[in-house]
């Protein structure tokens, strides 16, 4: 008898264990991003960088690109936020960032990083940044001193630094 019920143990275990590592095909998973929808670029050959550079290091490319173009007056295309939208911007929206599935949106998406640079950056400004009062070098100067000082700036704190 002891024998029989150790075996129904083992039984019981051995299926418990084996249903417990099956996923359900029937139910989504929760709590898990859809993967990014990333659509070849329309224009031009090929990216600046490879696929994977960009992939880890575009933000820095656009900041060092942003800071020798407003702060020191150096005009390139390489890593230009305008060239970047002229080669990934949608054929459906005719933007990076407008819809879902937009190049830039749908990586920001997944990665949960919240996109702030077309709240200035579009022939419509929104936002409370849209119209600070200060002009663009200083703005952008201010900008990359709260991005890298260890206490959060808000952007309204920013709006009014030069009031």
């Amino acid at each position: 008898m002891k024998r029989l019920l150790a075996v129904g143990v083992v039984v019981l275990a051995t299926a418990a264990l084996a249903w417990a590592g099956v996923e359900s095909t029937s139910a989504p998973k929760v709590g898990v991003a859809s993967k990014p929808v990333i659509t070849k670029a329309l224009k031009g050959e090929q990216c600046v960088e490879d696929t994977d550079y960009m992939r880890r290091n575009h933000m820095e490319l656009l900041d060092h690109h942003r800071d020798e173009t407003v702060i020191q007056g150096v005009r390139s295309k390489k890593y230009s936020l305008k060239e970047c939208i002229n080669c990934h911007a949608s054929e459906k929206s005719g933007s990076v960032a407008k819809d879902k599935d937009d190049f830039c949106v749908s990586c920001h998406s997944y990665a949960a990083v919240k996109i702030d640079c077309f709240e200035c950056h579009s022939t419509k400004p929104q936002g409370s940044m849209a119209m600070h009062p200060l002009n663009a070098e200083t703005a952008h100067y201010a900008h990359k001193l709260a991005a890298h000082s260890k206490d959060k700036i808000s952007a309204e704190a920013m709006a009014g630094i030069s009031q």
